[in-house]
């Protein structure tokens, strides 16, 4: 029999791969960084729009274009904010159109055809969207649909029931809510004002509480989430529905403003919504998100709209352009981090 000599050393393994020296490391870290999760970036590109825009379209700034703005980028950062808890929980909600549909016609519907209160209509067109919200988070998180499969059936059945309610013809916001859709608060729009309050209690809540920690925490990874005893599908239940409420006050919203919204009116709504949150840094992959972020990209994108618009561009070269910001972001995260490994790595081979 061979004994082992205690004193002799362990074996070691020996690999040909080059390690990643420490530099490429921490360029890779600082990119992903100002990349994800981070407001800096997408505030910088906010304010570079707002200086060059006077320069390529002038006027384009002033009070008027302004207050015309802002009522739309407050409705795209509220249904951007529900879109943000969804793809934190390594999601894509498309069921967008459906939801913001939905919540036109029950504001606007309730009252004009079937003789409801305003307001009573208005909370339930907020509520109804919460509760299909939910429902996506049952099926998702309790049955494991694929989410783009899941919101994609449910947004058909959201459409139906949309064209049901109204009797396929759209019906003008009441005078009530269209005011208050209209109106200024000390001069800002009201619009604006509930985005504000809105983004304000989401942002706290899933930065500064715990329920935003297990959130985060099972957007990242089920499994680790699981073994510290998180409710990992009550959490996936409440992102969903906190979505349908956010996409729920936007279809309010736009619906008041408008006075009398088209039975598709979510559809130009499902893509900016998207944008909006990987511009704000949200990652694809789950748990990192930011939502005061994806409310800066919200304005952003909207004034991006606007200024393509003052120079003549029409709604499909608007939406390409949308398009070409989105793809260009998302290509940068992935292409640029692993081009700062390979020359790191290029570089300690020669040495």
């Amino acid at each position: 029999m061979t004994r082992l000599d205690p004193r002799a050393p362990s074996p070691t393994t020996t690999t040909t791969s080059l390690p990643v020296p420490p530099t490429a490391r921490t360029a890779d870290a600082l990119w992903r960084r100002s990349l994800a999760g981070s407001w800096v970036p997408i505030t910088l590109a906010t304010l570079a729009l707002f200086l060059v825009s006077p320069v390529v379209a002038p006027g384009s700034l002033g009070e008027a274009p302004l207050l015309s703005m802002l009522p739309f980028a407050a409705v795209l950062a509220i249904a951007a904010a529900g879109q943000t808890l969804v793809v934190q929980q390594r999601g894509l909600d498309l069921s967008v159109p459906g939801m913001i549909a939905l919540a036109a016609v029950l504001a606007t519907a309730l009252p004009q055809q079937y003789g409801w209160g305003v307001w009573p209509a208005v909370a339930m067109a907020v509520i109804v969207p919460g509760l299909f919200g939910v429902l996506n988070g049952l099926v998702i998180g309790g049955l494991r649909i694929i989410p783009l499969v899941a919101t994609l059936g449910m947004n058909a059945v959201l459409l139906g029931t949309v064209f049901s309610l109204a009797n396929g013809t759209p019906s003008g916001a009441a005078d009530e809510l269209n005011r208050f859709a209209l109106a200024r608060t000390l001069g800002v729009p009201n619009t604006l004002l509930v985005a504000l309050v809105v983004i304000v209690v989401a942002a706290v809540v899933t930065q500064r509480t715990i329920v935003g920690r297990r959130l985060t925490a099972v957007g990242i990874s089920e499994p680790a989430a699981s073994i510290i005893g998180v409710r990992i599908g009550l959490y996936q239940v409440a992102a969903y529905g906190f979505a349908g409420l956010c996409y729920g006050a936007a279809g309010v919203l736009l619906a008041g403003y408008t006075k009398t919204p088209a039975l598709f009116l979510g559809d130009q709504y499902l893509l900016p919504t998207v944008a909006a949150v990987v511009l704000g840094g949200t990652a694809l992959t789950g748990g990192i998100s930011s939502i005061a972020a994806t409310a800066v990209a919200a304005l952003f994108l909207t004034q991006l709209g606007q200024l393509l618009r003052s120079i003549g561009w029409p709604d499909a070269l608007q939406l390409i352009a949308q398009a070409v910001v989105l793809i260009t972001v998302v290509l940068l995260r992935e292409i640029v981090p692993a081009v700062v490994r390979r020359r790191a790595v290029r570089k300690l081979g020669a040495q």
